[in-house]
């Protein structure tokens, strides 16, 4: 034997197999393992689920905070519209009372 081989690699030796559709093909690292069965990766998938999971949670709480703002902001609207309403009774109530009070000032006169 010489400094360069010129022997067949592993896969050329190994059988060839037959496909389903009856092409032949040599085995491979990939095909013997398992990559789905393989810890790291069911690991990586998971955390991957996780974290769709997390943002699909987090955009539920984000409509969920948009919607109390909302209901917050209507809640102040109706309210300033109230107070706006109840200064305007409290201005006419104040107008008439005065009103009352200057014809009051005639009365008495007999005490």
């Amino acid at each position: 034997m010489g400094l360069f081989k010129n022997s067949k690699t592993d896969d050329e030796k190994k059988p060839a197999r037959q496909s389903s559709n009856g092409a032949t093909r040599r085995g491979s690292i990939f095909s013997r393992t398992r990559i789905g069965n393989d810890p790291t990766i069911n690991a990586a998938r998971e955390k991957v689920t996780l974290a769709e999971k997390a943002e699909k949670d987090a955009d539920k709480a984000l409509l969920g905070a948009r919607n109390a703002v909302r209901a917050a902001r209507d809640h102040v609207k109706k309210l300033e519209k109230e107070a706006t309403a109840e200064a305007r009774r409290a201005k006419a109530k104040q107008d008439e009372s005065k009103s009352m009070q200057k014809s009051v000032r005639g009365l008495g006169r007999h005490d």
